[in-house]
């Protein structure tokens, strides 16, 4: 039995679900989820992430939670963790850069949170000089200063999606139509998480809601809080959620999400508002939402090209010069991407960010 046939037998049975409970299924059910079965990175998978179009980006990355480590004191032990590593590029990137900063390779113990036994072996292979622990859930982390980055990690969460319809919200569902999934609307229904989105949204327009983001982020700022460190969110989205962002990649290029469920990934922009709130609730403070061009230039991607582009001719040449517009030219990621700093309550924001 496929997993749409599992789905539409669910269904059948209690009825309707929701949109994050498809995409729940849909990426992460253990035998048939998108996550759970593949790697799905690279020419051969269905997307690529900025780790896997160039080294700079997770050496200006590295370099830049390195500082923040050594502003806050250079604390040992810390943890350096990493949410969704993918296939532990940007974690390797991140370490070579760091390499040459006294003290912080011998202070620091690998973290990193990932579901896919497929990328868990992918990224064991990728970091075999280092001694990472793989963590189920956020709760695991250990009680000690945590620097962490999560590229590309909020935007695959599961994310409830609501229809304004007047002081109420109408849930949009996966059902079945004629045997096939399709789209639905539940009845008209307060909802006090949105209780803030009646001032700024009409009738018809769509939210979305990740339940599971907030939590998470208020373990990681709890830590942040309490024993220093910092965390940067880089991801596709903007400071508050309107209008239906789910959408599919197979084979990189857009599909339809209720075709075929498992075998696309299934992603939604994110809701930075929310997660800087829930930051604010565990006792952190949050920079300025910056888009990623202007955090990489910041950082010094441009030189670090330059550096890169001196040993280089030809094809090689040309990859470097494209890699770089594609991370940084507001046509291509540079204005799409955002990054959200969270850091302490008397901390400088990391390098990059403002406050």
């Amino acid at each position: 039995m496929s997993l749409s046939e599992r789905i539409a037998s669910r269904i059948r049975t209690e009825g309707p679900i929701s949109v994050a409970d498809y995409m729940a299924e849909a990426l992460l059910h253990p035998t048939y989820g998108y996550y759970t079965t593949r790697d799905p990175l690279g020419r051969a998978g269905d997307f690529i992430t900025a780790p896997e179009i160039s080294q700079m980006f997770g050496e200006v990355i590295g370099l830049a939670l390195a500082q923040c480590w050594l502003d806050q004191g250079s604390p040992k032990p810390f943890t350096l963790a990493e949410l969704g590593p993918g296939r532990g590029t940007l974690m390797a990137d991140l370490l070579r850069a760091t390499k040459q900063v006294p003290g912080f390779h011998d202070a620091m113990q690998i973290a990193l949170l990932e579901a896919s036994p497929t990328l868990r072996s992918r990224q064991a292979e990728t970091l075999s000089g280092h001694t990472p622990l793989w963590l189920d859930t956020l709760e695991a982390l250990s009680e000690q200063p945590l620097f962490l980055i999560a590229n590309e990690f909020f935007d695959a969460l599961p994310m409830r999606q609501f229809l304004r319809d007047g002081d109420g919200w109408r849930e949009k569902s996966v059902g079945l139509q004629d045997g096939k999934l399709s789209f639905g609307l539940g009845a008209a229904a307060p909802q006090p998480a949105l209780a803030h989105r009646l001032e700024d949204t009409r009738d018809d327009d769509l939210v979305e809601l990740c339940e599971a983001a907030q939590p998470m982020v208020q373990t990681i700022a709890a830590r942040i809080a309490t024993h220093g460190g910092a965390a940067l969110i880089v991801d596709y989205g903007d400071w508050r959620s309107l209008g239906d962002t789910l959408q599919a990649l197979r084979a990189h290029a857009p599909s339809d999400p209720l075709k075929d469920p498992g075998s696309a990934d299934l992603t939604t922009h994110v809701d930075f508002e929310a997660l800087a709130l829930a930051a604010k609730a565990a006792g952190c403070t949050h920079s300025r939402l910056t888009p990623q061009g202007v955090f990489l230039e910041r950082l010094g991607i441009t030189d670090r090209a330059q550096a890169l582009a001196a040993r280089l001719e030809g094809d090689s040449l040309q990859s470097l010069i494209v890699a770089h517009r594609r991370l940084t030219h507001p046509e291509e990621m540079g204005n799409l991407f955002k990054v959200l700093g969270i850091f302490p309550m008397q901390a400088s924001p990391p390098p990059g960010l403002n406050a």
